[in-house]
């Protein structure tokens, strides 16, 4: 617009060479213009809502990049997790999700319920995860509810969590019951190789965040942004 304001105001018989040198100044000016208006958009706000798998998940500052930089505007990624926690205290930090008004929230509480010293039964950990879905979309209308299943687990992590699997099913089975997305993120983990995976978790749970960031980022940047990459 500017440009061709530039134009207009040149003189008729000049106007020939001078649009061929707005043109050039316009080419090079485009891209600061277009990072300048980028950065003027208010951010689409995340929230993740876990156990440690977030909480020490380091995967989120490369969430935030990635998809910043895909969907051409700013991207805040906030965490409301704890280490060791299972659904039932999620259950009373609702209020600091809705506090945060994301646009997206993205959330993992099966982990821990699934340990067998923290005494969450199946149909315990399936009543709170549907309960938590239920609260978030009434609170939450306009909010994007993605839930997920992370990396896999192994030694003795894996040892005290013999039917995780199934608490993954239930909480899938309660988010596509509401229309809710659904994410695993197991399926990309499992393509290592048995000793890459041994070196990406080596306590059996906990991924290294710089691998836990090139497994789980770029999938979350293709579902959210789906085809509206660099649009």
């Amino acid at each position: 617009m500017i440009c061709l304001q530039f134009w207009r105001a040149a003189p008729t018989e000049r106007r020939p060479a001078y649009g061929l040198a707005l043109f050039l100044a316009c080419l090079v000016m485009l891209p600061a213009v277009r990072n300048s208006y980028a950065d003027s958009l208010p951010p689409l706000k995340i929230v993740a809502f876990g156990t440690s798998l977030t909480a020490r998940g380091g995967w989120q500052p490369a969430l935030e990049t990635e998809l910043a930089a895909c969907l051409q505007k700013p991207v805040k990624v906030e965490s409301v997790a704890k280490s060791g926690e299972t659904s039932l205290w999620a259950l009373t930090q609702i209020d600091r999700v809705v506090a945060e008004q994301p646009d997206i929230i993205l959330i993992e509480l099966y982990a821990n319920d699934a340990t067998l010293h923290r005494f969450v039964s199946l149909a315990q950990s399936r009543k709170n995860i549907g309960e938590i879905l239920d609260q978030l979309r009434q609170r939450l209308p306009q909010g994007r509810i993605i839930v997920m299943a992370m990396n896999p687990f192994s030694g003795l992590r894996g040892l005290i969590r013999p039917f995780v699997d199934s608490y993954i099913s239930a909480h899938q089975a309660e988010a596509q019951k509401r229309g809710l997305e659904f994410v695993d993120h197991r399926l990309n983990w499992e393509r290592l190789t048995p000793d890459d995976l041994a070196t990406a978790i080596p306590d059996g749970a906990h991924p290294l965040p710089d691998i836990a960031s090139k497994i789980i980022a770029p999938e979350l940047v293709k579902r959210i942004a789906g085809n509206n990459c660099g649009e």
